[in-house]
């Protein structure tokens, strides 16, 4: 689930307070409070009637409510790094449009980096009609090699109507608009297996320090705290920008992320050093280190909800997408629950991501599926089935198949333009977003020694500066 490597936060702010949001409506800084508070109710919000993560919604009564064209005859091609049950959801949205055109759509699945594989397919002379790229980064990349084409009249019509500027912005290189936001996610999340917590009497945490006391109490249970999914890279990361982000502050954060200070800098050990209080610890990691290091970010949600009162781990920081991974017998909101990662500094992070499509080949199909993949109707149609979130603003909040995905939808949407995308999106593909590379790599290689911190320091640094040239 690539996706996940693409991240945006919302612009900082304080822990709520008691007070309600309608009561706080300081415009941008109103938005991003209520998507705190929203956070902070999602583990409150279980009912009986809640669907599970791998939802199988009826999505045939789906509205129309954007135009296109007949393409009998035609044939797309649609290239994503997208796997099992979120490609096979994707896939139906894919269905509608082949329904109402006539069109049909091939999904081609790619690897990491996309914008490698795509640069293979280019080369070839066979790129897809359109690409899911999870980063800003690789948009502008696409663009500068001239493989990228802008987006029509329609689809930008599309994206006018049903999305905020800032999202808008973020699809757009030299204020062309190129990329169609189709797929967000909140990762600032971290879910747990309830029975695991009520056996061990444990209570989910606000703080840092109270996430540390809380791991120990589901330890002297009998059961492995974490579960991590580090094969994969992005996960590692995701870990790191969160703490960051709380710990050091926005203004740090930010110069970080554009190599304006070094890693060498005394806020990234900070970082480390509160990582290392947990991946120091592989009494806490499922399979320690090693385990980890050979478990890919869908076994690592999936192994917390199986198992029955011993599961492999009782938690796993993880994206709202989580929850198409999560066995369909464990009910979202009861049975596995969530609850905002936690406190490192004065304030919480809030982490989010996502895709955008790209059109490589400029054509009458292309343009509308790029329109198609901008409207309410499409995103309805995955959002009914679970485990996705969508920046659209005019899908309906009761799309989403159970109550704790509908607050992470309406506190993304709440959002409202109060976002950007994280450091890793921002750096150069090498050092963000290489599987076996950079940053990835170096992390991984940290969860394996988390003592060296002063070396894995000079390693970023030594990374970072010759994919950013500075």
């Amino acid at each position: 689930m690539r996706m996940t490597s693409s991240t945006i936060r919302t612009r900082w702010s304080p822990k709520p307070d008691t007070a309600t949001p309608q009561h706080r409506r300081a415009a941008k800084a109103a938005a991003a409070v209520a998507a705190g508070a929203l956070a902070l109710s999602l583990s409150a919000c279980g009912s009986s009637d809640e669907g599970s993560g791998g939802s199988t919604g009826d999505t045939d009564d789906t509205t129309t409510n954007v135009t296109l064209p007949k393409l009998d005859g035609t044939s797309l091609e649609v290239a994503a790094v997208w796997s099992g049950t979120e490609q096979a959801n994707f896939k139906k949205v894919l269905q509608e449009f082949e329904k109402r055109t006539g069109a049909k759509v091939t999904f081609v699945p790619a690897q990491d980096p996309i914008i490698n594989f795509i640069g293979s397919k280019v080369a070839g002379g066979q790129p897809p009609d359109i690409a899911m790229l999870p980063q800003p980064g690789a948009i502008k990349q696409a663009v500068d090699k001239g493989w990228a084409k802008e987006l029509g009249s329609e689809a930008v019509k599309e994206l006018g109507e049903n999305y905020s500027q800032g999202w808008q912005d973020i699809g757009k290189v030299s204020g062309k608009p190129y990329g169609v936001y189709y797929k967000a996610a909140n990762k600032s999340l971290i879910w747990y297996n309830n029975q695991v917590f009520e056996n061990a009497g444990a209570s989910e945490p606000e703080t840092w320090p109270d996430l540390l006391n809380t791991a120990q109490t589901v330890f002297d249970s009998g059961v492995t705290p974490f579960s991590i999914g580090g094969a994969e890279g992005w996960t590692l990361t995701d870990w790191f920008e969160n703490v960051y982000l709380s710990q050091a502050g926005p203004e740090k954060y930010d110069q970080l992320a554009k190599h304006e200070i070094k890693w060498t800098d005394p806020s990234v050990k900070d970082a480390l050093t509160t990582l290392a209080q947990v991946w120091g610890k592989p009494d806490w990691i499922a399979g320690g280190a090693s385990g980890a290091l050979q478990t890919d970010f869908p076994a690592s949600v999936t192994q917390v909800f199986t198992g029955g009162d011993q599961p492999k781990a009782a938690m796993v920081a993880a994206g709202d997408f989580a929850q198409v991974n999560i066995p369909s017998s464990m009910k979202i909101g009861t049975d596995a629950k969530v609850f905002p990662f936690p406190a490192v500094g004065d304030n919480g992070p809030v982490v989010s991501g996502g895709d955008a499509a790209v059109i490589l080949q400029d054509s009458k199909g292309s343009q509308a599926l790029a329109t198609w993949l901008a409207s309410p109707d499409a995103a309805s149609i995955q959002a009914k089935l679970g485990g996705y979130l969508s920046p659209n603003k005019n899908v309906p909040n009761s799309d989403y198949p159970n109550a704790v995905q509908q607050k992470i939808a309406k506190a993304l949407i709440d959002a409202g333009d109060d976002f950007r995308f994280d450091m890793s999106d921002q750096a150069p593909q090498a050092f963000g977003g290489t599987p076996g590379k950079g940053e990835w790599k170096i992390l991984q290689d940290f969860l394996k020694n988390p003592k060296d911190i002063a070396g894995t320091q000079a390693k970023l640094e030594a990374e970072a500066a010759a994919a950013y040239g500075n």
